[in-house]
């Protein structure tokens, strides 16, 4: 026998939630037996080939390292999974949505997501999201949780945030890039305009994020760890413009609105962030041509100023490390520029 001791701390809801976890200690009677046919038959709804592939893609350890199929399990093994929700029965609606695509092979697709668009169907959003243009435009892409509704997802960043996402074309690249996500060695870097300028130029926020006790609608920052789950974002200034800040942030894990939030926490809400009282004027003078200027921002670019500038990835078949870029859309570098002209004609 074996039992299931509590699960480790999960990467994180956005990414993790597509994915099953598992830690099992080994009981101290267990006969030896390979390690593909124990899971199989301890796991629910999963498949000897789902088991396998977990396994070839190092989704499966043993004591932290691992192991091949023919690995037979000894009494006290601790093994780690993370494997793919098995798939819900839900249709969804392929719609002709252009897609700009980055880079793409048999494995994995790049793509540059657009501000404004739904990652995947939910109730308000059963059309016009990413996942309707996915299942137009490919065939058989795996699914994870609530499998149908999310094909190819590995990760998501929200509705009003552009830029890169990576999806995984088969089975084998969903669960090896989901490890990938569960062990943090993806590596994401976004570009924020966030109100005010920074005392420091580069640091490291690290606070727990899980739903505020006051309005269940936003993420809050619990510092003292006594809610939510733990999050670090690592940000550096790269130009401040007195009044707002372009920065950088890496994401070290992935919650929900984990920028978002964090900034707020700061002090330093992103510009036009309407969730986290970004939309307001919150530095100088609200009044005369300045508050007329603000405006006009808020007007141009309607939105959280929040770009997914930068992916990093290994290949789930070759191994190569894959590094993308992506140029700021046109709302985001427009606001920016206004910002700099403004700033040099004070």
């Amino acid at each position: 026998m074996a039992q299931q001791d509590e699960e480790p701390v999960l990467a994180d809801p956005d990414e993790d939630e597509l994915y099953e976890h598992f830690r099992i200690v080994v009981d101290p009677g267990q006969n030896l037996v390979r390690i593909d046919r124990f899971l199989t038959e301890r796991l629910p709804n999963a498949t000897r080939t789902k088991i396998q592939n977990g396994i070839d893609t190092e989704a499966v350890k043993v004591n932290g390292n691992a192991i091949k199929a023919s690995y037979k399990i000894k009494p006290q093994d601790v093994i780690t999974v993370s494997l793919p929700h098995p798939p819900r029965d839900t249709d969804i609606l392929p719609e002709n949505i252009p897609l700009n695509i980055v880079y793409e092979d048999d494995e994995v697709l790049v793509l540059n997501k657009p501000a404004g668009m739904v990652v995947h169907p939910a109730y308000s959003n059963w059309t016009g999201t990413l996942v309707n243009a996915l299942v137009f435009h490919f065939q058989n892409l795996p699914t994870s949780r609530n499998g149908s509704i999310r094909p190819g997802l590995v990760h998501r960043i929200d509705k009003d945030t552009s830029g890169l996402m990576v999806i995984a074309k088969t089975e084998y690249a969903m669960t090896h890039l989901g490890r990938q996500f569960f062990e943090h060695t993806i590596e994401r870097t976004y570009n924020a305009l966030a109100w005010g300028e920074l005392k420091e130029n580069e640091g490291t926020i690290d606070g727990n994020i899980g739903r505020s006790l006051r309005d269940r609608k936003v993420q809050a920052v619990f510092p003292d760890g006594s809610q939510g789950k733990r999050a670090v974002t690592h940000y550096k200034v790269l130009k401040a413009l007195h009044y707002v800040s372009l920065v950088e942030c890496k994401l070290e894990t992935g919650r929900t609105h984990q920028i978002r939030a964090h900034m707020q926490y700061l002090g330093h809400p992103l510009f036009s962030d309407a969730t986290y009282g970004g939309d307001r004027i919150l530095r100088g003078n609200a009044n005369g041509s300045y508050k007329s200027f603000v405006q006009n921002c808020f007007v141009l670019m309607p939105r959280q100023a929040l770009h997914a500038k930068s992916l990093g990835f290994e290949h789930p078949r070759t191994r190569e490390w894959l590094q993308f870029e992506s140029e700021l859309p046109d709302d985001f570098r427009s606001v920016l520029e206004k910002w700099e002209k403004y700033l040099e004609n004070r």
